[in-house]
């Protein structure tokens, strides 16, 4: 696991489906479960998916509220 890949599921959104604008912190466990069971898509989008699918599962959703939280550092120009 990639530690950047926790603060991508607070901050990115499912780009389709059913949940497409929804942060995958905040998909439903029954539709990553879908995933897990269907197959995960490749790439990005399946790596997060399946990050999240596991912190679900193992109800550990709690440790992301302080990356929520997190003050957004200002763009360097």
């Amino acid at each position: 696991m990639n530690p950047e890949d926790l603060l991508l599921l607070v901050t990115r959104e499912m780009p389709y489906g059913k949940y497409k604008g929804r942060l995958f912190a905040d998909l439903p466990g029954h539709y990553l479960n879908w995933f897990a069971r269907e197959g995960f898509p490749k790439g990005e989008v399946g790596r997060l998916l399946q990050l999240m699918q596991e912190i679900d599962h193992n109800g550990l959703k709690p440790l992301l509220d302080p990356l929520r939280t997190r003050p957004r550092v200002p763009d360097q120009d």
